[in-house]
């Protein structure tokens, strides 16, 4: 795949992330950006209010191989002090969100789900 097809592909989810932050927390527009492609840190750009309400620092992946541990340990690098989010995508499958199994767990039970 040539680097601007797949680049094409990258940004494609990164803006499908962003429409499902802003629809799922009814934030406006200038609440959740996609950063740029090929440029450094949060896939996701987040005002401190939309932080206030949805606290991770997203990751996008859209390939059909992934190192997950790889793309996870990314996420860990640009995500500060916030709760590192990886959403992968490959064709012809869903996207998954990939969270750490504690984080996860105890959010759930905080949430009573």
């Amino acid at each position: 795949m040539k680097t601007q097809s797949a680049k094409s592909k990258g940004r494609k989810l990164q803006q499908w992330v962003r429409d499902m932050i802003r629809d799922a927390c009814n934030l406006r527009q200038d609440d959740v950006q996609s950063r740029s492609m090929g440029a450094s840190g949060e896939d996701i750009m987040l005002s401190p209010h939309a932080r206030s309400v949805f606290p991770y620092s997203v990751e996008c992946k859209n390939q059909e191989r992934i190192s997950i541990w790889k793309a996870y340990e990314q996420a860990e690098t640009n995500a500060g002090n916030h709760e590192p989010l990886l959403i992968i995508k490959r064709n012809k499958s869903k996207p998954l969100a990939v969270v750490d199994a504690y984080h996860f767990i105890n959010r759930c039970s905080y949430l009573k789900l």
